[in-house]
């Protein structure tokens, strides 16, 4: 009985939690739609999480590229189809590899100072201030950011995808006798618009999350140091989490058919 009796907490814990979550992000779109809006806070967040995220995303894409071309041609050596090396190289980054580390990479950078920064404000008192102000915490601290995660992230992705091509490119052309223009016209040949656009989906979606998750913890932090610790942790755990399982389902429903 008492397994049960944990298995049962566990799952109503689990539920409120998403109801909480699903509470919170109905609330940040409600305020989305009504002044007053924050230009300089949604410009601050911008520039955060797009333009600095910029070179984590490159490095991690171009790497990433490059080791899928070296892992696909000794592969494909086993069924002499080393020539694939461009197709998979292209699918691979555009329909997974290329939204899901940057989804990923976003999760790690930017939810984590999302979450630490508006905890820190909820134990200084500073979200209390702006109340008294009557500034509405969920307007200027959730709505900015949420948006501007939505709408950077996609471009995010956009430029992780070609410069995760281009890395595989750059090794299949100077280490593994590959042609260039063949390997660029291939790569060319063989994508699909769906591709491209469950790519952008995809990282509007993960955007979205990541952000959500560390405006959500960020806000219900609990006391001292060791509150922002936890709501830090929390919110990245989530945002990965969510993001995968968000992968899952967004893949379902682009390629299930």
């Amino acid at each position: 009985m008492r397994l049960l009796a944990g298995i049962g907490a566990i799952t109503l814990g689990f539920l409120a939690a998403i109801g909480r979550v699903a509470m919170f992000f109905g609330a940040t779109v409600t305020h989305l739609v009504r002044p007053p809006f924050y230009l300089r806070e949604f410009a601050l967040a911008l520039l955060n999480i797009g333009w600095l995220s910029l070179p984590v995303v490159g490095l991690t894409a171009i790497f990433t590229g490059g080791a899928l071309a070296l892992q696909i041609y000794a592969g494909g050596a086993r069924f002499n189809a080393e020539a694939v090396v461009p197709q998979i190289v292209a699918i691979g980054m555009v329909r997974e590899l290329g939204p899901v580390l940057v989804g990923l990479m976003i999760a790690a950078r930017v939810t984590s100072s999302i979450a630490a920064e508006i905890a820190t404000m909820k134990v200084t008192e500073q979200i209390d201030a702006l109340v008294t102000l009557s500034t509405h915490p969920m307007k200027y601290l959730a709505v900015p950011r949420v948006l501007a995660a939505t709408l950077a992230v996609p471009l995010l992705v956009g430029v992780g995808d070609i410069i995760g091509i281009f890395g595989g490119y750059a090794v299949a052309t100077g280490t593994l006798g590959f042609n260039a223009a063949a390997y660029i016209q291939n790569t060319v040949d063989f994508l699909e618009i769906r591709d491209v656009v469950s790519s952008l989906v995809k990282g509007a979606v993960f955007g979205c999350l990541a952000a959500l998750m560390g405006c959500y913890f960020g806000m219900n932090s609990g006391r001292g140091a060791q509150g922002v610790g936890r709501a830090t942790k929390g919110s990245v755990e989530a945002a990965a989490v969510l993001i995968l399982a968000a992968n899952f389902v967004l893949t379902g429903v682009f390629f299930s058919i």
